[in-house]
């Protein structure tokens, strides 16, 4: 299966806060960032279609003001995501021009996806930057989202995205190697899981959510997703992006990460899975 990977048309990556911000100052990881969008770059000069959701506005916008705590109030967190967005996208176009490449910047709600013609005209938005040669770079829209119309993560977002775009694969950059049967973290004894045919019940158990004080989404957030792409028919695959070159190993068919199997499911629905 993983062979496969080196033929994959449309690719969707997910890059979290957590792996593209200092944990320590919450500024930028430029050097990360950089490779990031280099070995993005190199994959789209080969042919294939790149989209990126990205985390990290809120991180910005709070390094900018100077606020070291996560925002306890949604219009602190809206302000921090208004000021940091617009910083995050500027240094992605600058990574990305360096190397001849344009960006488009496209910001969601799950309102986009409830709306039969708001998602409608988002894939055709999707398949229209592609046409031209762009690689888009989404997220939620964080300044004006509130309880009821936000995904609540970004690994949520880009299972949805995926399955509007009909994408072949799914990547999440993590701070984690893949899907263990317990938190590596405190169980020395947890063992990792390289492939998942499909999801169980017990899996969505040990799927035991931790979040950084930067990052929103825990390994049970990640699982909820592979859920929404396995069904829309797209393979998803886990990695760690603490070294980026996991990305090439993972299109090459090298044994990293943790694969989730796709499998299409009849009359699949995206509103069904945001209704729930």
């Amino acid at each position: 299966m993983r062979n496969n990977f080196r033929d994959k048309k449309r690719i969707v990556f997910k890059v979290g806060t957590s792996t593209i911000i200092h944990e320590e100052t919450g500024g930028l990881d430029l050097v990360k960032l950089e490779k990031f969008v280099r070995i993005l770059t190199d994959l789209h000069n080969r042919g294939k279609d790149i989209i990126v959701v990205s985390s990290g506005a809120i991180g910005v916008g709070r390094k900018s003001i100077g606020l070291k705590e996560k925002p306890d109030s949604i219009s602190l967190k809206q302000a921090c995501a208004a000021i940091g967005q617009s910083r995050l996208m500027t240094v992605y176009q600058k990574l990305f021009s360096e190397y001849n490449q344009y960006t488009a910047q496209i910001l969601m709600t799950k309102f986009t996806i409830m709306d039969d013609r708001s998602r409608h005209n988002a894939r055709s938005t999707f398949e229209e930057l592609l046409k031209l040669g762009a690689i888009p770079i989404v997220n939620e829209n964080d300044s004006v989202a509130t309880d009821e119309i936000e995904f609540g993560d970004n690994d949520t977002l880009s299972a949805i995205v995926a399955a509007i775009v009909s994408a072949d694969l799914l990547v999440l950059l993590s701070d984690i190697d893949g899907l263990y049967t317990d938190d590596p973290n405190v169980n020395a004894e947890a063992e990792f899981i390289s492939y998942v045919e499909s999801i169980s019940d017990e899996m969505i158990e040990m799927a035991k959510g931790s979040s950084t004080s930067y990052g929103t989404g825990g390994m049970s957030a990640k699982i909820y997703a592979a859920g929404i792409a396995n069904d829309a028919g797209t393979d998803m695959a886990i990695i760690n992006g603490e070294d980026m070159e996991n990305i090439n190993l993972l299109m090459e068919g090298e044994l990293v990460g943790t694969v989730f199997k796709a499998h299409k499911t009849r009359h699949f629905h995206l509103k069904e899975y945001l209704e729930r």
